[in-house]
């Protein structure tokens, strides 16, 4: 069997990937891009059918290219993100080969390198960059029982209400995901119920400027590090409807019946957590520090920017906050459908190194292995507060690209110092 060789594998072909492949072409590193799928899959069949970017165009995107068919501060949909990456990749010529599944990477032995079985035959690569991002696993919790006669799906599994059974709805997790869910089922006219945890809430926008605006001038886009238990915390931001402030008060005051926490299902009645206010208050409190931090800035700089006091004011109390329930019976309710908005994990079994924490989180800073040629890009909070969007990835892979060009420098050193002496450069 004969073996291809590269200097760089890149595995996966999302935004990452494709960042990946514009960095290392721009420093002359020979690599490939390999996807198992096509680009940009996840986007295409792995999302709702009305999923809009959360990020205003001109925000989320990489610098060299704007949307052409959403206007900079729309919000584009899944299938034109899809398309903006494919012809991303096209512009820079990425080399991307589709199809193919890497399998396996182990150490090559007795020499620097990587032995990568794929599923169209080996390769021999100096680096290899892990560019499969955050949103590897749909985490389906063993909470609710099958007997219970539900169907269980996970978020990324939803496509549009009229997809589900008839009857009610019970949206688990109030992260964009599931606040987005829930309020286009309640929306179309859906029965919703929503477990509701700790979140942060910001505005979608306050004095005529988009919170990505706001977080950028306000230097929180580039905080290294979450603060001490916040690292994974959820954030209920859309842009869905042209874009606005996700508020929990006004879905209940719309029809939606709020949960807390989602404890345990006993009998085919679930636990609920006796934490709903606590959530919603602290999402408040996260909303108005925001715009707190907004005003300083505006007055110290001196922004011509118009006052927005009704941006402070708070919906009345729903009797689902006020009387807060603490065990849903789910045939009672007429639930015939849960959907699970809890995240994902991550799998990172075909890399057979020992790099990993007990949760099988890559160990890294700011993408680079304590194996020295394994990379990873992609993952949350990777550098820094903005890395797993597609404007924070492009500047984490130019990162990369530069810790590899200089473990090239090494070898390369390597190399001529030990070649015959009339050989040496």
């Amino acid at each position: 069997m004969s073996i291809k060789e590269t200097d760089t594998l890149v595995v996966g072909a999302g935004q990452a990937g494709i960042a990946m492949s514009e960095h290392l072409g721009r420093a002359g590193i020979p690599h490939m891009v390999l996807e198992r799928s096509r680009i940009a899959e996840r986007w295409r069949s792995e999302r709702w059918d009305s999923l809009v970017a959360n990020g205003p165009a001109w925000h989320d995107r990489f610098p060299n290219m704007a949307f052409e068919r959403t206007g900079p501060n729309g919000f584009p949909p899944k299938e034109e993100v899809a398309d903006y990456l494919a012809a991303y990749a096209r512009m820079i010529g990425a080399p991307i080969t589709c199809g193919v599944e890497v399998e396996e990477v182990r150490r090559l032995e007795g020499r620097k390198g990587f032995a990568v079985r794929t599923s169209d035959g080996m390769i021999e690569a100096q680096h290899v960059v892990a560019a499969t991002g955050p949103f590897q696993v749909a985490e389906v919790p063993d909470m609710i029982p099958a007997r219970a006669g539900l169907d269980q799906i996970h978020s990324s599994a939803y496509r549009n209400p009229g997809a589900l059974r008839d009857g009610a709805v019970l949206v688990i997790g109030a992260g964009s995901s599931g606040a987005q869910i829930a309020e286009e089922l309640s929306g179309a006219g859906r029965r919703v119920f929503l477990s509701v945890g700790p979140h942060d809430r910001p505005p979608r926008a306050y004095r005529g400027r988009d919170f990505c605006w706001w977080l950028g001038v306000l230097g929180k886009w580039d905080m290294a590090a979450p603060a001490p238990g916040t690292e994974h915390v959820t954030i209920a931001v859309s842009g869905a409807n042209g874009g606005r402030t996700v508020d929990f008060r006004r879905f209940a005051n719309e029809g939606m019946t709020l949960l807390g926490r989602t404890e345990g299902c006993e009998a085919g009645v679930l636990r609920i957590a006796d934490d709903l206010r606590a959530n919603l208050d602290r999402g408040d409190a996260n909303h108005l520090s925001l715009l707190d931090a907004a005003d300083t800035y505006a007055a110290r700089h001196g922004l011509d920017l118009p006052e927005e006091p009704q941006a402070r004011a708070r919906q009345p109390e729903p009797d689902c906050v006020t009387h807060p329930i603490r065990a849903l019976d789910l045939a009672a309710e007429g639930i015939t459908t849960v959907i699970w908005a809890v995240g994902f994990g991550v799998d990172y079994g075909w890399i057979k190194l020992d790099i990993f924490d007990e949760r099988g989180r890559p160990l890294h800073h700011r993408g680079v292995s304590p194996e020295r040629g394994i990379y990873y890009l992609g993952l949350p909070w990777q550098s820094r507060r903005g890395s797993s969007f597609i404007w924070g990835v492009w500047h984490d892979a130019k990162y990369i690209a530069e810790q590899i060009a200089i473990d090239r420098k090494y070898m390369e050193y390597h190399e001529s110092a030990a070649a015959p002496s009339g050989r040496r450069a």
